[in-house]
């Protein structure tokens, strides 16, 4: 038996975590959000290892062993497999999260100096709050595409420096993965989860199915790569149990108790932690402007995940 979560439960989910009632008080929301956080400051070190670690020009490749291993080894942890229509929308969850994303991801990586790749990828709050709108029948929130949009001015103000250059291609990828998971996150928000599947079976699957999708392709387009040295294997591992099972067994678990669109805000992390890491690893200089930028960017991660003054001033007025 499976739960479909639909519009209007979504909603009423989205409604309840924001005011604490589908939680234990503010501080439960609280602790989940700095967990969640968690996964998009993983993912921030994808730019790092995948330019200093992985073999050049193998993006689905990498793609794929960031996925298939972790997936197999949650399946066998969790001993459940799919039933009835999770076949398939674990195959769909993993296409847009995974299978899509992840080559899109790297290609940009590879194409994109730093943390610009990144930079792409912090649009997707407010693709994420359009999508929100039609697939789950939510209100359009003013105040958190505002806040969306000054994450995306923040991030461009931290890595989008005179030196940054826009390779066609991979600005297309970033755009193209950052849709491709903000669509995945809504259906998964969407479709919610079958009773007693837990965050480690949701990931399981839809790595698997994310891997499975990209076998045939990796291996006929990319080939495996030659040249595989212990510090590829060591970014291959760190790329697949920490960046994908571990990470995505908090999102998938963030997802179910919060908000989709704020959450979604916590990707911002994401760029910061790709910056950051340049900084610290690839000796990129931050200037005044960057800092400026990183302050903009965590206000809107932090702003962005409280209710509108209005929504505010409308729960004192009517506690019920």
């Amino acid at each position: 038996m499976t739960t479909h979560a639909g519009p209007s439960q979504a909603s009423c989910d989205s409604r309840s975590a924001v005011s604490g009632g589908g939680l234990s008080g503010g501080r439960s929301r609280i602790a989940w959000i700095t967990l969640i956080s968690l996964a998009p400051a993983v993912w921030g070190t994808t730019y790092i290892v995948t330019t200093h670690a992985l073999p050049p020009g193998h993006p689905i490749f990498a793609a794929l062993m960031r996925t298939l291993p972790a997936g197999v080894l949650a399946l066998l942890a969790s001993r459940q497999l799919p039933r009835g229509t999770w076949w398939w929308k674990s195959i769909v969850l993993g296409a847009l999260n995974m299978a899509c994303f992840f080559p899109l991801l790297f290609v940009a990586a590879q194409r994109l100096p730093g943390g610009v790749a990144a930079t792409l990828g912090a649009a997707q709050p407010i693709i994420v709050a359009g999508l929100a709108v039609t697939v789950l029948g939510e209100r359009l929130s003013a105040w958190r595409l505002i806040w969306g949009v000054a994450g995306v001015v923040g991030i461009a103000l931290v890595v989008l420096g005179p030196q940054a250059q826009l390779d066609p291609l991979g600005v297309a990828a970033g755009l193209g993965g950052a849709v491709s998971m903000g669509l995945g996150v809504v259906l998964t928000k969407r479709w919610g989860t079958p009773d007693g599947v837990s965050a480690l079976d949701l990931a399981g699957w839809q790595l698997t199915g994310a891997g499975l999708l990209l076998t045939v392709p990796a291996l006929v387009i990319d080939g495996v790569p030659t040249g595989i040295d212990t510090a590829a294997v060591a970014g291959y591992a760190w790329l697949g149990l920490v960046g994908g099972l571990a990470a995505y067994v908090l999102w998938f678990a963030g997802i179910r108790r919060l908000p989709v669109t704020p959450t979604t805000l916590l990707g911002l992390l994401s760029p910061l932690t790709a910056a950051l890491l340049g900084h610290v690893i690839a000796d990129e200089a931050l200037t005044p402007f960057q800092f400026l930028g990183f302050g903009l960017a965590l206000t809107a991660m932090s702003v962005g995940q409280l209710a509108s003054p209005s929504s505010r001033s409308s729960s004192r007025k009517d506690p019920s």
